[in-house]
This record gives structure tokens, sequence and C-alpha cells, in this order.
């Protein structure tokens, strides 16, 4: 192995090595990437506060949907084309729900609505503001049902993210 070939593996090497610790020290304070929040669609740095839990039977304990950082007066957008099917206050907390054309329904809270039941409302359509929370939650609640009272985890809806990788090496060695 001569000079030059050893000299290269030693970069490459090191490049790996620099990549790595780059990383790890992201990995703790800054997320390596942002994605744009369903609902809000604004840009998130680690978007859910806290996941779904859907219970296997109605009656058990849960966490129907998941919440996601948005702040008080920030507006929500609709997650998909559909009909408003409620715009209102349940149990002190105000309430959208949006029925869409394949049978799935939305539903986000605490949302003071801008919509009124049976508006038509496109994907991405501003649908209301973020209220202050009554239950001491925080953030969007985002919920997601198909059936009358099957509940699902909204964030299956998501399409995954398309990662691409950058070979360390180009497609041909340089000298130094």
């Amino acid at each position: 192995m001569d000079l030059l070939t050893h000299s290269c593996r030693i970069r490459r090497v090191l490049t790996v090595l620099f990549i790595v610790a780059v990383w790890l020290a992201c990995a703790t304070t800054t997320p390596l990437f942002a994605y744009v929040d369903p609902v809000t669609r604004s840009p998130s740095p680690s978007g859910v506060l806290r996941g779904a839990d859907i219970p296997e039977q109605n009656w058990q304990p849960g966490h129907r949907g998941v919440d996601l950082r948005a702040e008080v007066g920030e507006t929500i957008h609709a997650a998909g084309d559909g009909v408003v099917a409620f715009a209102g206050v349940v149990a002190g907390t105000p309430v959208v729900s949006i029925d869409h054309p394949d049978g799935l329904r939305t539903t986000y809270l605490p949302v003071n609505a801008w919509v009124t039941e049976g508006d038509e409302v496109t994907e991405a359509e501003p649908i209301g503001v973020l209220a202050a929370p009554t239950d001491g939650s925080s953030g969007l609640h985002w919920g997601a049902l198909t059936g009358p009272d099957r509940y699902i985890d909204p964030l299956s809806l998501l399409d995954a993210p398309v990662i691409r990788l950058k070979p360390v090496d180009g497609p041909e060695e340089r000298p130094l």
C-alpha cells in the first residue's frame, strides 16, 4: 500500500468519525431534521408532544390521538378534504371534527372554529385557531376515527419521510 492510498483511507475514516461525532452531538440537543406538522402546517423540531395510545376496547383508558406542538392562537388547518361534522364545545373544550370522503373523521381540539357544521373544507384550509387548553395539556390534540368508534393513530395517515443518504466518497478518489 503506497502512502497516497493510506492517506486517502485515513481521511475517509476521519471523515466518517467526524460525521458520527457531529450526529451524536446534535442528537441530544437538536433533531436531525424538522418536519411540518400535518395540521398546523408549521415546522416543528420535535412535533409530537404525546403519542397515541389507542386502547383495544373504547371503554379502556388510553390516549385517542396525538398531541402536536402548537401555540395558543396559532392557525389550525384541515388535514384533508371533507365536510365539517361538528364545530362547537364539548365539556368546556372547543372542538372541530371533519368527515373525509374515505369514511375517516379527524378531530382537532382545543380549537376555536372558523368553520361551521356542514362547511366543505379542503386540505390545508384554515379551520380555526388553537385555544387555551382546558385540561392542563399543551398543544393541539389531533384524533382520527374510522367507523363510528374505531380510533386509529393519526400519524399512521402520514406518508413516511423520504431519506436520501449521500455517499462519503465521491465517484472518484482525488489525491490530497
